[in-house]
C-alpha cells in the first residue's frame, strides 16, 4: 500500500452547529466550502472533552481523560502515551506540527519530529483546577466575560500574531516537502487558536458581516436561576456577575467571532495555495477541538455538554472517498484510528486501550451504532460529568447534579429535560446503564482530586528559586539557513528550488 501524505488542520473552538453540512452557507469561508465540496462531512462531531488541552490529548491518543489523565488544561499529557504522530512516524512517516496543541509537562513533541512554533499557553500546572475549593477563582486565568464586553476590532493580537506565523511556517514547509529531499511520506498538523476569544478581529474580516442575520443568539439568556447547576458554576468562573453585558456586545462578540472563521479560512487557503501550487497530494482533515455557546442561553466559550460547546466541525477528503454528508455521531476520538486505516497502519498492541474507532466504515456508507463519549473534569466542575450521544439521545450525568436527557432531533437547543418523563424512562436506564459499564464516577471523581492534589505541590514546589520551564523553544539554527559556506552553492541553489530548473 502507498502510504499518503496527510494534512492536518485543526482550529480552537469553532462551533460545529455552524457547520450543519460544511461551513453554513452565510459564512464567509471559501476555502473551507471548496473543501467541503470534495470531502466527507461529518455533521454530529463531537470532542472527548470540551476544553482545550483534554480535547486535544483525547483528539491526539484516541482515548478519553479519564483514560490518559489529562482531565484539565494543566493535566501533563504523559510521554508513554501513543499518539497518531507516534503511529505514522512509526510506520515510515515525517511528522511535523506548526501551531497550538496545549501539551502539558515536558514532553512538547508527542510523535512529532519536528515542531515550527512555540505554542500559545503555558507548559507548566499552573492552571491546575482543585475540586476541594468549590467555587474558588483564579482571575488570572479563568474566563470572564470581560471577553465579551471588550469584543471589538484589532489589526493586530496575542493571538493573531501566533496564527500568522502558524500559517507562514506551515505554507514555508509545504514548499519545503515538496523538493522531495525526503523520500519518507509526510503527516503536517497546522493548529490554529482562532476563532477562540477574546472576540477581536481584523477590520476586513469584521466587516464582511456588518449585515450579518445571525449576530444574535437563537435561545436568549436563561436568567441565572433559570440555568441547570452546571451552566450556573460555568457563570460563577467566568464571573458573570462583574459584568454588564448588553445587547451590542453580544453582537460584537458573534460578529467578531464570525470574522475570525474567516480569518482561519484566509490562513488555510495560504497552506492549500501552497499544497496546490506544487503539485502535492495528501488527504486533508478538518477539525475543532471543541465549540463555543457563543452567548446562546447565556453560556459563551466551552466548558459545556450543551452543543454548541461539545459539537464541532469535522470533514476527511481522500482520494477514495466519495464526498457526502454523514449524520450518524462521531467523535474527534476516532480521528487517530482513522488516520492508522488510512496510512495502513496496525495499532493491534494498544487497540484495547482505545475509546474511539475508526470513521472509515461510515465514511464508506455503514452505519454508526456504538455511543459517542464525553467527559469533563477541569474549571466550572466540583466533580466530573460524562456524556453519552446515541441516535437522536444525550444523556448528561455528574453525581452532584440531577441526570439531564435531551432528544436532539426534537429539541436541538435542549431546552426539554426528559430525564423525569415517564415515556422516556426505558431510554435513560438503558442509557445509565451503558454508562455505568463505561464509568465509576466515584472512582473517576478520585482520581482527579489526586492528579490535581499531585500538580498544585509540584507547581508550588518548581516555582521556588530556579525555574526551568517547558515551554517548547523551536530550533532555529542559522548556520544552516539560506547559504553558508559549509554549503556548495550550487548545490543548495538546486535542491531549495522548485520546481528545479535545469
Amino acid at each position: 500500500m502507498t502510504q499518503p501524505n496527510i494534512l492536518i488542520f485543526m482550529v480552537d473552538q469553532l462551533n460545529g452547529t455552524l457547520f450543519p453540512d460544511g461551513p453554513a452557507e452565510w459564512l464567509h469561508a471559501p476555502n473551507l466550502k471548496k473543501l467541503a465540496e470534495r470531502s466527507v462531512r461529518f455533521a454530529n462531531t463531537y470532542t472527548g472533552s470540551p476544553l482545550c488541552a483534554p480535547g486535544r490529548a483525547a483528539f491526539m491518543s484516541g482515548q478519553l481523560p479519564s483514560t490518559t489523565g489529562v482531565y484539565d488544561n494543566a493535566a501533563e499529557f504523559r510521554s508513554d502515551v501513543p499518539t497518531f504522530a507516534h503511529h505514522l512516524r512509526r510506520a515510515g512517516y515525517q511528522t511535523c506540527l506548526s501551531g497550538k496543541m496545549h501539551f502539558v509537562g515536558p514532553d512538547q513533541l508527542h510523535g512529532f519530529e519536528q515542531r515550527l512554533t512555540t505554542d500559545i499557553y503555558p507548559a507548566d500546572f499552573g492552571w491546575t483546577p482543585d475540586y476541594r475549593k468549590p467555587g474558588e477563582r483564579i482571575d488570572w486565568w479563568y474566563h470572564n466575560m470581560g471577553s465579551v464586553t471588550g469584543a471589538g476590532v484589532s489589526e493586530i493580537t496575542n493571538q493573531m500574531e501566533y496564527d500568522d506565523n502558524v500559517a507562514h511556517e506551515a505554507k514555508m514547509k509545504v514548499y519545503d516537502l515538496a523538493r522531495g529531499l525526503d523520500a519518507r511520506p509526510w503527516m503536517l498538523t497546522v493548529s490554529f487558536t482562532h476563532p477562540h476569544d477574546p472576540y477581536v478581529a481584523r477590520k476586513k474580516y469584521w466587516d464582511l458581516y456588518d449585515d450579518c442575520a445571525h449576530l444574535l443568539p437563537e435561545v436568549p439568556d436563561l436568567g441565572y436561576e433559570n440555568q441547570d447547576n452546571h451552566s450556573k458554576r460555568i457563570f460563577d468562573a467566568n464571573d458573570w456577575r462583574s459584568f454588564d453585558i448588553t445587547k451590542e456586545d453580544i453582537q460584537r462578540s458573534r460578529q467578531a467571532y464570525f470574522a475570525n472563521i474567516s480569518y482561519c479560512d484566509d490562513k488555510i487557503g495560504e497552506v492549500m495555495e501552497a499544497l496546490e501550487t506544487t503539485g502535492q497530494e495528501a488527504i486533508i482533515l478538518f477539525l475543532s477541538d471543541h465549540g463555543d455557546m457563543l452567548g446562546e442561553r447565556g453560556l459563551w466559550f466551552k466548558m459545556s455538554p450543551f452543543e454548541g460547546s461539545s459539537r464541532v466541525p469535522l470533514m476527511i477528503c481522500a482520494p477514495d472517498l466519495e464526498p457526502h454528508l454523514v449524520s450518524d455521531p462521531v467523535s474527534t476520538i476516532d480521528v487517530t484510528p482513522t488516520l492508522a486505516d488510512l496510512a495502513g497502519v496496525d495499532l493491534a498492541e494498544i487497540a484495547p486501550w482505545l475509546d474511539g474507532e475508526s470513521l472509515m466504515p461510515v465514511a464508506r456508507g455503514g452505519a454508526r451504532t456504538t455511543s459517542v463519549k464525553m467527559e469533563y473534569a477541569a474549571e466550572a466542575s466540583y466533580a466530573p460529568l460524562v456524556t453519552l450521544r446515541k441516535g437522536e439521545y444525550k444523556l448528561n450525568l455528574c453525581t452532584l447534579d440531577p441526570d439531564q436527557l435531551f432528544h436532539l432531533g426534537a429539541d436541538p437547543h435542549e431546552l426539554v429535560n426528559l430525564a423525569d418523563d415517564p415515556a422516556h424512562a426505558t431510554v435513560l436506564a438503558q442509557m445509565k446503564a451503558e454508562a455505568a459499564a463505561q464509568w465509576d464516577l466515584p472512582k473517576f471523581d478520585a482520581e482527579v482530586r489526586a492528579s490535581q492534589a499531585r500538580r498544585w505541590v509540584v507547581y508550588d514546589a518548581l516555582r521556588k528559586g530556579g525555574y526551568y520551564p517547558w515551554d517548547y523553544q523551536p530550533l532555529k539554527d542559522a548556520s544552516e539557513a539560506y547559504m553558508r559556506n559549509h554549503m556548495d552553492l550550487n548545490v543548495l541553489e538546486s535542491n531549495k528550488r522548485f520546481p528545479r530548473g535545469d
